[in-house]
């Protein structure tokens, strides 16, 4: 795998000071966020990237949600969001959109991703290795409800599972409740 690594740069948020570091898989430029003094076991969110939920403030999905409340807990207590390019899922912003005009009609998310020939999550995550050896991580606790995530990472030590809770709205109150139900999704 040829990965192209960029410098460091500072980067001040609404959330606190950060570092970033990006990461050139062929077609898609991945993100390190990391406080500079994180532990030797340190908080990271794996997150992938949601253009509508990140920038724009969606209601359907927790995804905005998501990430505030990793960079917020990550800027207190140290460690590092790794966000990842795989928009909708892994499956685009063009299909994303497309399964969101199914969900209007009454899909779930999970089938809306099927009627589009795609599966519940076309997401991988061997990128998350290669960075966090970059930095010489080797163990870590991860912020997440994905059980596929924890299962993913095979090289690195899961000290502890730590999970984002969000509360539900009217808009996306069954979105979270199929990412339990069939998608395994822990809370």
């Amino acid at each position: 795998m040829k990965i192209t690594i960029s410098e460091i740069a500072n980067l001040p948020t609404k959330f606190g000071a950060f570092k970033i570091q990006s990461f050139k898989e062929h077609d898609k430029e991945h993100l390190a966020i990391f406080t500079e003094d994180y532990h030797d076991t340190p908080i990271v969110r794996i997150h992938s990237e949601c253009l509508t939920g990140d920038a724009l403030g969606s209601l359907k999905c927790d995804c905005g949600e998501q990430l505030a409340y990793a960079l917020t807990m990550i800027a207190k207590e140290g460690g590092m969001v790794l966000y990842l390019r795989q928009e909708g899922r892994n499956i685009g912003l063009l299909n994303k959109v497309n399964a969101y005009a199914l969900q209007d009609k009454g899909w779930d998310t999970v089938e809306a991703n099927h009627q589009l020939g795609f599966s519940a999550d076309e997401r991988s995550y061997e990128i998350v290795e290669f960075i966090l050896n970059h930095y010489g991580i080797k163990k870590i606790r991860l912020l997440t409800n994905n059980p596929k995530k924890v299962e993913s990472l095979e090289g690195i030590d899961i000290i502890e599972r730590l999970p984002i809770m969000i509360e539900a709205n009217p808009y996306n109150k069954n979105y979270l409740q199929i990412k339990k139900e069939k998608m395994g999704h822990l809370f």
